[in-house]
């Protein structure tokens, strides 16, 4: 990790150390060594990190929105224009809202707040919410 790396994020080295070895054991980066003196390494996008670029558009742009008063950055679309990304239904091609989604749950004993505690089965008491 270079200290300009450090010094481009604002966090301390070992916050981003922390984090690059948290993003890499997830599956979503991958450390490539370049350099063996010094030891080098940098950090590449795996794929599951790439498809991640969607959700990292439309954070960008509720940030931009909500906490800056200029947008630090515009990213320009391969159409030409500033990029303004819209979830949308693949299927309908509709605009995706709070209003129009609902959850079905697949996992038995799950609900909105989580995974309910299973019960021991000899006990009689009803589980705690």
């Amino acid at each position: 990790m270079s200290s300009a790396a450090a010094r481009n994020t604002g966090a301390p080295r070992d916050i981003l150390a922390a984090r690059l070895r948290h993003l890499t054991e997830g599956g979503v980066l991958e450390k490539t060594l370049y350099s063996t003196r010094p030891a080098r390494h940098e950090y590449r996008l795996t794929d599951a990190g790439r498809e991640l670029e969607p959700v990292l558009h439309l954070l960008r742009q509720w940030g931009d929105r909500h906490l800056a008063d200029r947008p630090p950055i515009v990213v320009e679309h391969s159409c030409g224009t500033d990029l303004d990304p819209v979830l949308v239904c693949r299927t309908c091609g509709e605009p995706v809202t709070g209003g129009s989604c609902r959850v079905h749950f697949q996992i038995p004993g799950w609900t909105y707040t989580g995974a309910v505690p299973v019960q021991d089965l000899s006990d009689d008491r009803p589980a705690e919410p």
